[in-house]
């Protein structure tokens, strides 16, 4: 399938391939301070016997940002790992659009309950201010991955029910021999 957003009007298409673009570019950058990183801390500690001071601590927090705003945007390509057996079995197009809607209704709710839980571990984070959880030596707040954990599921959500929406609206598609008589 093409592009999410191909099939959206364009008041909610536009803005939305505006943050998949912020999206790719950090994540890009992400993989990329995180393959540097390590490279550093290689160099530093077997090439000159040092140590690279707390980056276990602002990495960690790139890569939640990275992972999650990584999964979000395999959800939006539907590039998930999934072990759809009843995809390849089904022949009916009817049957296939069923199997369809009740997959992306419980991808939805389940999506749903997790966005509402991790909701409640930044609200919990915040509503502790200022007695944030946070690193040893960099403090850096710990709300901060829960936050990239809370946007990556919440943008994983937000696709599957763009998705639910267009399967809806496409309705069974006939098969080939159907439309062929």
């Amino acid at each position: 399938m093409s592009e999410i957003t191909d099939r959206l009007p364009r008041a909610a298409a536009v803005p939305l391939r505006g943050i998949l673009k912020l999206m790719r570019i950090f994540v890009a950058f992400g993989g990329l301070l995180m393959a540097l990183t390590f490279m550093a801390v290689v160099i530093i500690r077997y090439g000159f016997a040092g140590n690279l001071f707390a980056y276990e601590e602002w990495l960690l927090a790139i890569s939640f940002w990275t992972f999650f705003l990584g999964a979000a945007l395999a959800a939006e390509r539907k590039s998930h790992v999934n072990a759809d057996i009843l995809g390849v079995i089904l022949k009916n197009p009817k049957l296939i659009w069923w199997r369809g809607l009740i997959v992306y209704l419980i991808e939805l709710v389940v999506g749903a309950y997790i966005v509402y839980w991790c909701y409640l571990a930044v609200e919990s984070e915040i509503l502790a201010y200022p007695l944030w959880e946070r690193t040893t030596a960099l403090q850096i707040p710990a709300v901060f991955p829960r936050v990239a954990i809370l946007t990556g599921f919440a943008f994983m959500n937000l696709f599957t029910a763009i998705y639910l929406t267009l399967h809806i609206i496409d309705g069974p598609q006939p098969s080939s021999s159907e439309s062929d008589a």
